[in-house]
C-alpha cells in the first residue's frame, strides 16, 4: 500500500480540539476509501469518547504493567523482555470496522513519558504503511510530532474557538511547526464554536495580523454540546448537523 496520508491536529485544551478531530475521522471513513489508523497522543485526551470506542488499554498501562513484571520476574520463560514488549504493546491496537486505534494515554514514574513516546513512535512506524490515513489528535506542544512519531505530516490543523485567546494559541502551534521546520504539505487553521457560524471582526482581525490561512469555520451547536455533556460520541451526529457539514466542506476543500 501507498504511503499513508497524514493528518496532525493541534490546539489549546477546551477549543473543542478533539471534539473536531473525531469528527475528521467519521468524515473519513465514511468515505470508505480504505483503513484510518487513528492515533490518540494527547495524554489529557478523551478522543475515544468522542468516537464511541471503548479503550481496555493504553500504551501507558502497557508500560507499567511490563515494569511490574520485570521487577516481580514474572516475563514469560522462553520470552526476550524485547519480545515480551513487542507481544504486549501489539495489543494496544484497538480495532473497529472503519479505523483502528492507538491510544499513549498516561505513565507513572519519572522518565516514562519519553519510552512511551519512543514506543507510540514504533508502533506508528509499523502499521502506519497498512492504512490510506493516519490521524494524530495531538497536545498543543506537538511533542510528539517534534519527536517524530509521524515520519512526515501531510496536512496541519491547528484548532481554535473564535476568541482572540484562541487565535494566539493557534498561532503559537504554527511557529512551533515552523521552528522544527516540520514543512507540512498544507497547514491551516478552522475555527470552532462561532455564533451562527460567523467571526468576528476582532477575531478575523487577530487571523490576518497572525498571518494564519484559514481553512474554515464551524458553528457553535447545541447537539455536540448536549453529546459532551452526556458523554455522547459526537461523531456519530447525524451527518446533516450542521459541525459535520462544515467539517466535511473543510476537508473536500482540501481534496480529502
Amino acid at each position: 500500500m501507498a504511503t499513508p496520508h497524514t493528518i496532525a491536529v493541534a490546539g489549546k485544551g477546551g477549543v473543542g480540539k478533539t471534539t473536531t478531530c473525531g469528527m475528521i475521522i467519521d468524515y473519513l471513513c465514511n468515505k470508505k476509501q480504505g483503513p484510518v489508523l487513528v492515533v490518540d497522543a494527547d495524554a489529557n485526551a478523551n478522543l475515544n469518547e468522542v468516537l464511541g470506542v471503548e479503550v481496555e488499554t493504553s500504551l501507558g498501562e502497557i508500560r507499567e504493567e511490563m515494569a511490574r513484571a520485570e521487577l516481580k520476574g514474572t516475563i514469560p520463560s522462553g520470552m526476550t523482555k524485547a519480545d515480551y514488549a513487542d507481544f504486549k504493546f501489539s495489543s494496544a491496537i484497538i480495532e473497529e470496522d472503519d479505523f483502528d486505534m492507538l491510544v499513549m494515554g498516561r505513565t507513572q514514574g519519572k522518565g516514562c513519558y519519553c519510552y512511551v513516546n519512543g514506543v507510540l513512535k514504533s508502533q506508528v512506524d509499523k502499521y502506519a504503511k497498512n492504512y490510506q490515513y493516519v490521524v494524530m489528535d495531538n497536545e498543543a506542544g506537538l511533542e510528539h510530532v517534534a519527536r517524530g512519531t509521524l515520519p512526515h505530516v501531510d496536512t496541519m490543523l491547528l484548532i481554535s474557538d473564535c476568541s482572540r485567546r484562541g487565535i494566539q494559541a493557534a498561532a503559537r502551534v504554527a511557529e512551533i511547526v515552523e521552528e522544527m521546520e516540520l514543512k507540512p504539505t498544507v497547514m491551516g487553521l478552522i475555527v470552532n464554536r462561532a455564533p451562527n457560524g460567523q467571526l468576528d471582526a476582532g477575531v478575523q482581525e487577530e487571523i490576518e495580523k497572525h498571518g494564519l490561512k484559514l481553512l474554515g469555520v464551524l458553528p457553535q451547536d447545541d447537539s455536540v454540546y448536549r453529546c459532551d455533556c452526556a458523554g455522547e460520541p459526537s461523531a456519530k451526529l447525524p451527518v446533516s448537523n450542521p459541525v459535520k457539514a462544515a467539517v466535511k466542506e473543510v476537508m473536500q476543500s482540501l481534496g480529502l
